[in-house]
């Protein structure tokens, strides 16, 4: 006979797990092993993002409504992409218009991509009647430190021929004169939060270019090249709204995407997985909650730095419920996990028969991992 439900629902609450589920497919297996395991457990998916790929799924599994939207890819061609909207908040990804995955045949062009599509994104929120942007960075093609971006809002970047400047970082060299008054204007009184899990600035050693250009195919002089572009846009952005961003934390994100966001379009910052969490509303999800189970492809040292999984196990252990996480991969000894504030980490890895099988069998086996987490944690 199967153990009777104790009273207490269980939240679901993972982020993707890389190359094999994306969060909303993860949660619905691992949910649907604990309801397998403990028959009659209010089981509550709500899949979750540190503001990376993956942003936009998360918004709409918890109930946000999608609005296609044809934009420009990172060398120009055009994509369908989509953002989030619910109320007066809307949800725009970076990697929807600008990501890695973007690229015509994935072959990568570190040169030439640009953000213009994330600014057709922007724009389209502020069509739709947006108040408050939540910009999600991450997964980007481009260093262009949001040049397009603020071109697709209206601004005006002109060589010394006064001709408008091509897409992507290394045309920022030729930079000669700049006009962003139409952005600030376009995005007058609606608040926009970048979600951002790193604090790199623009330039430097820890820059965009330096850190995350070699991601996007970048080689050392292309290296020399974007930096000296990002330095002529920071020089001239400065000029232009009498203040220097360039070393503020995130500044550097999504090839300096962060950058134009904050200098030009006035953003905040915040915590990735902090921000996804309040507007996802894990606070309330989590009351009243006998478990948590968060998990994604691989729970390592980076994990503990900010990733989705740290941040929920944080957030419900102020809300004083334990949390177990469920991994592709688990390369964090149990005295690491434990002090994170895990109570069990299960990895696919451990569940699987074959190599491989975490990759290609990853929902029969996060299933299975949510069947064994409830078997232990639920049923006593």
């Amino acid at each position: 006979m199967p153990p009777t439900p104790r009273q207490g629902h269980v939240v679901v609450a993972p982020d993707k797990f890389k190359g094999s589920l994306d969060g909303a497919e993860a949660a619905a297996r691992i949910a649907a092993g604990i309801r397998r395991a403990v028959p009659g457990t209010e089981v509550r998916e709500l899949p979750v993002a540190d503001g990376g790929e993956g942003t936009l799924a998360a918004a709409l599994a918890a109930g946000f409504d999608r609005v296609p939207a044809k934009v420009a890819g990172p060398t120009g061609l055009l994509v369908d992409a989509a953002l989030a909207v619910r109320g007066d908040t809307a949800v725009v990804e970076l990697a929807q218009a600008s990501g890695l995955a973007r690229l015509p045949g994935g072959r990568t062009a570190p040169l030439t991509a640009g953000s213009y599509g994330v600014g057709q994104l922007i724009a389209r929120a502020v069509s739709l009647g947006a108040e408050r942007i939540v910009l999600g960075l991450g997964g980007s093609a481009c260093t262009d430190g949001g040049a397009g971006m603020v071109q697709a809002l209206g601004a005006h970047l002109r060589d010394a021929a006064g001709a408008e400047l091509p897409p992507g970082g290394a045309a920022l060299r030729r930079l000669a004169a700049i006009e962003l008054g139409p952005p600030a204007d376009a995005l007058a009184g609606i608040e926009v939060v970048v979600a951002c899990d790193v604090d790199n600035p623009l330039l430097g050693p820890r820059g965009a270019a330096a850190v995350y250009g070699p991601q996007k195919g970048a080689d050392g002089d292309d290296l020399l090249v974007l930096e000296e572009g990002l330095t002529r846009f920071a020089d001239l952005v400065a000029e232009a709204t009498g203040r220097d961003v360039r070393e503020a934390p995130g500044a550097g994100a999504a090839g300096g995407v962060g950058f134009a966001a904050l200098a030009v379009l006035g953003a905040t910052v915040r915590p990735g997985i902090e921000l996804l969490l309040d507007l996802l509303g894990f606070e309330e999800a989590v009351r009243g909650a006998r478990l948590v189970v968060t998990g994604e492809g691989c729970l390592d040292a980076q994990t503990l730095h900010g990733k989705a999984p740290a941040g929920v196990a944080a957030a419900a252990a102020r809300a004083g419920v334990p949390v177990a996480a469920v991994a592709g991969r688990l390369e964090l000894a149990e005295p690491q996990w434990r002090a994170a504030g895990f109570t069990a980490a299960i990895a696919l890895t451990d569940l699987a028969e074959q190599p491989g099988d975490s990759l290609t069998k990853a929902g029969e086996l996060a299933e299975a991992a949510g069947w064994k987490l409830a078997d232990e944690l639920l049923s006593r």
